[in-house]
């Protein structure tokens, strides 16, 4: 089998959609010989900002020595990026040889895995091969159901900010998802989380004390912020101190802070992980489209936020970092999401809208994007392509403004590929 091969074969129509449970995944890894086994885990959850949680931390456990492997989802350019060991994306010889390994079992079952339930299967076969030491475990969506959560005893869990998304899969009220992510908290296994509104909270802390999970809560009255500018962030944390994060924004400080109470559930474990490691795994974070400045003159920036909480963050990071000059949003969402809540937060921070097409086959078109927008009163400009989006708001801009494009993560990679990211 090839890397094309093997992902025709990943993409292949026999596989389910999106069909929450278990007991696929429970099979087709028994079939394999359990490879998950062999493994040990941190295991996370959220609406935002699971995935920066988890490149800071399989960062530091990388610098600590760790043979770290990360598992994250969706990818921005390539599927490779979604499994990596030690920063490093799965090579196409290695993907190919553990999917013809899957085929077989995955074709011999009777109710076939769904894409992700496959993908799981071949990324814990791939890390069991690589003999990772840790795993950074980012779950698909929600939690309880999520193919991920077939893992047994993490070493630790942890659940990042929660909001309103995937409504229909996973319920239409913050406690309701909260329920669906705190699936993940294990009996005896310690659990870390952001700071939640109360109402949040108390369903997450019910859960621990209902299975005799210890909680921590990160707390971000204790983050220190030392320098804050469009190159990056630098910060104390308790005992970290002076700490420098590429990744801009105070909600990556926030996550930085969970992040770095895990560090100290792991040390209690007994893992040693210095602080220079901890400094050195901070620094050289790499997270793509999170509020990613990727040009200059005009500034561009690329944030894969998606629903009203990144907007949110996008718009006050806009305000922040780009104060007294021209920005132009450009907005491309999915028909499924929020997206006027989306462009209602993101107005205050717009003086001209451009609307594109993702590539998702449930995009919403551009021009009908637009006709939405014009009841903000401002310019609005919808766009053929991509292509034409990103010349159109790079125009508008002009050499002192800023573009910022947000709205789906399905747009990000394009838009990083059109300056060569």
């Amino acid at each position: 089998m090839t890397a094309k091969e093997a992902m025709q074969f990943i993409h292949e129509k026999v596989w389910q959609g999106s069909k929450p449970g278990l007991s696929r995944t429970r099979e087709l890894l028994s079939k394999m010989s359990n490879p998950q086994t062999s493994l040990r885990f941190i295991h996370i959850a959220g609406t935002n900002g699971k995935g920066s949680t988890s490149a800071m931390l399989a960062g530091i456990l990388q610098a600590a020595g760790l043979t770290t492997g990360l598992y994250t989802s969706p990818y921005i350019s390539d599927f490779s990026e979604r499994m990596r060991i030690n920063g490093k994306p799965i090579t196409d010889e290695e993907l190919a040889s553990v999917t013809a390994f899957c085929a077989p079992f995955a074709l011999s079952m009777e109710d076939r895995p769904t894409e992700f339930e496959l993908v799981t299967a071949i990324a814990m076969e791939y890390f069991a091969r690589g003999k990772c030491d840790l795993v950074v475990l980012e779950t698909g969506m929600g939690g309880r159901l999520d193919s991920t959560n077939v893992i047994e005893s993490p070493l630790c869990s942890v659940i990042t900010n929660i909001g309103l998304d995937h409504t229909r899969e996973l319920g239409d009220t913050v406690e309701k998802i909260a329920s669906e992510k705190a699936g993940i908290i294990k009996k005896d296994c310690p659990t870390v989380v952001y700071a939640l509104p109360e109402n949040v909270m108390d369903v997450i802390s019910g859960r621990c004390r209902e299975i005799f999970s210890s909680l921590t809560i990160a707390d971000f009255d204790e983050i220190k912020t030392i320098s804050d500018s469009r190159e990056g962030q630098v910060f104390s944390y308790k005992e970290f101190e002076n700490l420098e994060l590429p990744l801009l924004g105070t909600h990556q400080l926030n996550n930085a802070a969970v992040a770095l109470e895990v560090i100290k559930v792991l040390r209690s474990q007994g893992y040693r992980i210095t602080a220079d490691a901890v400094r050195q795994g901070l620094l050289k974070t790499d997270w793509p489209a999170r509020f990613e400045i990727i040009s200059e003159k005009p500034f561009f920036v690329v944030d894969g936020g998606h629903n009203p909480q990144c907007a949110e963050t996008v718009r006050d990071n806009l305000l922040k970092y780009f104060p007294d000059i021209k920005r132009v949003v450009l907005f491309g969402v999915l028909a499924d999401k929020d997206y006027m809540g989306q462009a209602e937060l993101l107005n205050s921070a717009a003086d001209v809208f451009v609307t594109i097409t993702p590539q998702n086959p449930r995009a919403l078109d551009a021009f009908l994007l637009a006709d939405k927008l014009k009841g903000f009163g401002k310019p609005v400009i919808a766009c053929e392509s991509t292509e034409c989006g990103i010349e159109t708001a790079l125009k508008l801009a002009g050499q002192d403004g800023v573009v910022c494009s947000v709205g789906s993560l399905y747009s990000a990679g394009r838009v990083r590929a059109f300056f060569g990211k």
